[in-house]
């Protein structure tokens, strides 16, 4: 069996960047092929069953790297809690490049990606609230507080990478994150 030519890490990271650019509609097969410097019989041979499996894949990838670089880091008691929300948001500004990438829930959020793909979504969405409802519980707000501002964080993020998006100006994004900063460390 010869060795694969390009890493599925390396794959799933084009592929995640063909979606953000395109949407799931808007991104071919020849783009997702293209961007990795393969033919579409190999995607297919890796992905039997498409572009569908390929989102899958990079829906799946986004899932560890947000339990990675969110979730533990939030539920790492060993530092305090505004050490984990100045981590938890630099890893957000990494992988949004400071606000200059679109996020792959946004990509896969429109038709027909939104019915394939509303489980992942929620539980993404889920994930996303709960980890930092837990973050501001942490900081002594109150239960129904916290979920209020888990909320917030969510819905600012991807609403401000959506304004820098199309105002193009990373400005929207990096003030949101400065805002979430304040909103926690403002008890």
């Amino acid at each position: 069996m010869r060795p694969q030519k390009v890493e599925d890490t390396d794959f799933i990271v084009a592929a995640m960047t063909v979606i953000r650019d395109n949407g799931y509609e808007g991104a071919s097969l020849n783009d997702l092929a293209k961007a990795i410097g393969l033919k579409k019989a190999s995607l297919y041979h890796r992905f039997p069953m498409g572009k569908k499996e390929i989102a899958q894949a990079v829906l799946e990838y986004v899932d560890k790297w947000f339990d990675a670089n969110i979730t533990d880091v939030i539920d790492d008691e060993s530092k305090s809690p505004q050490q984990r929300l100045i981590t938890a948001l630099e890893n957000i500004k990494e992988i949004y490049e400071d606000g200059n990438k679109a996020c792959i829930m946004k990509a896969v959020s429109m038709n027909p990606g939104l019915e394939l793909f509303s489980d992942e979504l929620n539980t993404s969405m889920n994930k996303w609230i709960s980890a930092f409802k837990k973050l501001a519980l942490a900081f002594g707000f109150d239960e129904e507080t916290s979920e209020n501002m888990a909320s917030q964080v969510l819905i600012g993020i991807q609403g401000s990478l959506i304004v820098s998006k199309g105002l193009k100006s990373n400005d929207y994004f990096l003030n949101t994150l400065n805002n979430i900063e304040k909103m926690y460390l403002n008890k």
